[in-house]
């Protein structure tokens, strides 16, 4: 079977030496970008991207500038993505990525900062939030949509350029039974759960942007790999599908019968304790969000 095991994860093969400069880089890489970019002792660029942003679109209307910072996360994202072949002829693999973080980072934390200060501002569209069972089903979606995490999400190594990073191509197995762009189904999932249960303007124009940016980089996901992987893609393509469970149900792929055994592995136990730590930190989320007085 071709392709890379996305989850695959040995303790035995793990470098101390790795990890360690995992740490140190990933912390002063987030050190450097949290001064240049929230703390009020530097030179608040945060702020001046939120500003340029809202003068850019003439309103400080939340809905129209989380669609706008979104939108402008979007096109750098994917752009540079796009631009990665280039990117690393020219610069490098390690280098590239490094850039790649620096971008993506900080407008990422920015986008989301200002959505958790807004996400229930007015107008309020609807107000469902009364309707029983809907907390419960929110939350059930929102937990199995990060078990659709892009089995790239697990190479922390390569992240963080401690390793060089690689275009890999998925091997048929897991997540990728189910569908060969997890990500942008569990992103469709977690916008469905939250614009339901916020029923807020800001919460409808962030779900916008952020589908439309996955549903590109559907296709723009399977033009790289067909370029770097030519006929493995193809093959993996042949028994995979974008749609979940599509290739199961027109009998290209068939799930085992120890199909949940897939998931019983090391970086799944990591994305559900992760995601958990998540729910319960919403309230120092929010207080941290409050804190750029955006």
């Amino acid at each position: 079977m071709v392709g890379d095991d996305g989850a695959y994860f040995s303790l035995e093969e793990q470098n101390l030496l790795d990890w360690i400069k995992f740490t140190a880089a990933t912390g002063f890489v987030l050190l450097v970008l949290s001064y240049l970019w929230f703390l009020p002792s530097g030179p608040h660029l945060g702020d001046t991207f939120l500003t340029t942003t809202q003068s850019a679109i003439g309103t400080t209307d939340p809905a129209a500038t989380i669609f706008a910072m979104l939108s402008i996360f979007a096109i750098s994202h994917s752009g540079l993505a796009t631009l990665r072949p280039l990117g690393e002829d020219i610069l490098g693999p390690r280098p590239w990525r490094v850039i790649f973080a620096c971008v993506s980072l900080p407008l990422a934390l920015s986008c989301i900062s200002y959505f958790v200060n807004h996400a229930h501002d007015v107008p309020i569209l609807w107000d469902a939030r009364s309707v029983p069972g809907l907390r419960p089903a929110c939350f059930i979606t929102n937990f199995v949509s990060f078990l659709f995490l892009y089995p790239s999400t697990f190479n922390l190594l390569e992240i963080a350029a401690v390793e060089t990073p690689q275009l890999h191509l998925w091997k048929p197995v897991g997540i990728i039974r189910i569908t060969r762009h997890p990500q942008a189904v569990g992103q469709v999932m977690w916008c469905a759960a939250h614009t339901v249960y916020l029923g807020s303007s800001t919460a409808v124009a962030a779900s916008v942007v952020l589908v439309a940016h996955h549903l590109f980089s559907v296709w723009n996901g399977d033009r790289r790999l067909r370029e770097a992987h030519g006929e493995a893609f193809e093959r993996v393509e042949e028994v995979t599908s974008v749609v979940p469970f599509q290739a199961v149900w027109e009998g290209r792929q068939e799930l085992p019968d120890d199909f949940y055994k897939e998931f019983l592995r090391g970086p799944y136990l990591l994305v559900v304790g992760g995601t958990l730590a998540a729910y319960l930190a919403h309230p120092f989320m929010m207080a941290g969000a409050a804190l750029l007085r955006w």
